[in-house]
């Protein structure tokens, strides 16, 4: 089976002037979990994004599901996309939706009837444990709602990667564990996990490898215990930044089911 993506001395600079990532050498397989990590600027939101194909290598390659992405047609780009599902830190729901108007959307836009999605939102808001806030809207919501309805909505696609950018850095702690232990699950469960990060505390705690990131460059790929103390401690500082933007609680009732796994 194909990685799902394949770095080989990726590089990527901005105005063929400042250099954001250079020479990545990485793999993501099916069923792995990576904490990105590294200061402000490294290039962890830049790495996140050639996955969702919002920016193409400046040099080297990188394939997705086995296709090179420089010779990927504009057309095959949908369906690439929809194998990956993004978390953003500041949860991007549309205000005049509800909850599972919000987590629906992706099936909308692609054109799916109703029919044959409801039954998925429904147990995938169950899973995050809003299943008697579905008709809510986000204005209504805590914070760590907000990140959950963000949640449901990357997994509806019943994605096979889910890119998660800081997703506990806008709720409180204990909705942060909350959300981790979600993803946890659903990596047990077969979906492949990245979570950008500079919360080195959480990444102790969870005990997954880890890519760092620093100056563009992959400086570790394996366990927290590998840094260098001054290194891991260099993640929660801001360095330098380059141009890079973001990727673009109470508790509710208990989660009871599963979210639904890709057909191979």
């Amino acid at each position: 089976m194909d990685p799902i993506a394949e770095f080989n001395m990726v590089g990527l600079s901005y105005d063929g002037q400042i250099d954001v990532l250079k020479d990545v050498n990485l793999v993501i397989r099916n069923g792995d979990f990576r904490f990105l990590t590294g200061p402000s600027g490294a290039g962890k939101t830049s790495l996140l994004k050639m996955i969702y194909l919002a920016h193409k290598p400046t040099s080297g390659s990188l394939s997705l599901f086995g296709q090179n992405v420089a010779d990927m047609p504009r057309t095959d780009q949908p369906a690439i996309r929809r194998r990956i599902g993004v978390v953003f830190q500041e949860f991007r729901l549309l205000d005049h939706l509800t909850a599972f108007e919000n987590v629906a959307l992706p099936m909308r836009v692609a054109g799916v009837n109703q029919l044959d999605y409801r039954q998925d939102v429904t147990e995938l808001l169950t899973w995050v444990g809003l299943g008697r806030k579905m008709d809510a809207l986000p204005a209504t919501l805590s914070g760590g709602e907000k990140q959950r309805v963000a949640l449901a909505r990357a997994l509806v696609s019943k994605p096979d990667l889910i890119l998660a950018d800081e997703p506990t850095g806008n709720v409180d702690p204990i909705m942060g564990e909350r959300i981790m232990r979600l993803l946890v699950e659903l990596n047990r469960l077969g979906t492949a996990v990245i979570v950008a990060t500079h919360d080195l505390a959480l990444v102790r705690r969870m005990k997954k490898n880890i890519l760092r990131l620093k100056d563009g460059n992959l400086t570790l790929h394996g366990p927290l215990k590998d840094a260098a103390p001054a290194a891991s401690a260099a993640d929660t500082t801001a360095a330098t930044p380059a141009p890079e933007a973001s990727i673009s609680d109470e508790k509710s009732d208990e989660a009871t089911a599963e979210p639904a796994r890709r057909s191979s």
